[in-house]
């Protein structure tokens, strides 16, 4: 994959085990412990946690401050980082200073709009789109430069990483769409939510034809739905996410007061599905508010822990 650095996410990658990160959604307000606990609840089960860049569009500490703050409690860190807040003078800061505080992998994004956020009219920004964002932090770590062609010394070094949605339409470009991440850097691609294993699998069979998979190490997205009104507001509120019949109707023909407990049971078969899915290097667990049930969800896919964190600051 790509030169220097050291890091979890990288190393199992490298070597082929599967790998397993996980997100941290900073709080809405200066309390530097809620990190601290939420990384306390995946430290020794995931080889990295995303650390959400005002996620949503909703304001929030900022990522690379939460990223400090996870390595200090022995968690690696991914420093999400959007296109819509920022220009180029200011991602490319935000990229010198992760590699400056030591944060070992970044993944970029275009971000949601502002309008699904809490300050819909705000400005956007989006001066570069999420692979001219990719292309970016190659140009700088690897060729040491800035956009402007002025040096980068020394350069960070930090794992590449982005984003892939296989179930937005049109289905049939979206591993080529990948194919341009990739080109442009990305050593990592983590996917939406799968709920839908005969998509997202006619989707890899797509990546794998094109040798992709020998080219960056695609890490699926899964999570539990706890309630019917949950999964509701996934279909029609949070842009891209797809969530077939025989999944709603399996939720909605259980009692309310085992619809979590069902949710759960059809995260784990999705993973145990992925775990055996030609080119799928690992899972990404998004539990939004609900990281203690990370470990149980890993251990019942058969997922064993991982070894202890080497990153702590």
């Amino acid at each position: 994959m790509s030169p220097p650095g050291e890091g979890r996410l990288r190393a199992a990658l490298e070597s082929g085990r599967f790998a397993v990160t996980a997100e941290i959604g900073p709080p809405r307000g200066a309390d530097g412990d809620a990190i601290a606990r939420k990384a306390d609840l995946l430290r020794g089960w995931v080889d990295a946690a995303n650390i959400t860049d005002n996620q949503g569009s909703h304001t929030r500490l900022a990522s690379w401050a939460g990223s400090i703050l996870a390595m200090r409690s022995g968690v690696e860190p991914v420093m999400q980082l959007t296109t819509r807040d920022r220009n180029r003078i200011a991602l490319q800061s935000d990229l010198i200073s992760a590699g400056a505080v030591g944060i070992p992998n970044v993944l970029m994004l275009s971000g949601d709009h502002p309008t699904f956020g809490d300050h819909p009219d705000a400005m956007p920004v989006f001066d570069l789109d999420s692979v001219q964002l990719i292309w970016t932090a190659r140009l700088m770590r690897d060729q040491g430069r800035l956009l402007s062609g002025k040096p980068v010394k020394p350069a960070p070094q930090w794992l590449i990483g982005a984003v892939e949605n296989p179930f937005a339409p049109p289905l049939r470009f979206r591993a080529q769409r990948m194919g341009k991440k990739i080109a442009a850097g990305a050593e990592f691609v983590q996917t939406q939510f799968v709920f839908d294993l005969d998509i997202f699998s006619r989707w890899m069979g797509e990546v794998t034809d094109l040798g992709l998979e020998q080219r960056c190490g695609v890490i699926a997205g899964v999570g539990p739905i706890q309630t019917v009104r949950g999964m509701e507001f996934m279909q029609t509120k949070v842009p891209g996410i797809h969530i077939p019949d025989d999944v709603v109707r399996r939720l909605r023909s259980v009692p309310s007061d085992q619809v979590a407990a069902e949710g759960m049971s059809i995260c784990v078969e999705t993973m145990e599905a992925l775990r055996e899915t030609t080119g799928v290097a690992g899972v990404h667990v998004m539990a939004f508010g609900q990281e203690q049930v990370v470990p149980e969800l890993l251990e019942r896919a058969g997922i064993p822990p991982r070894t202890a964190n080497v990153l702590r600051t």
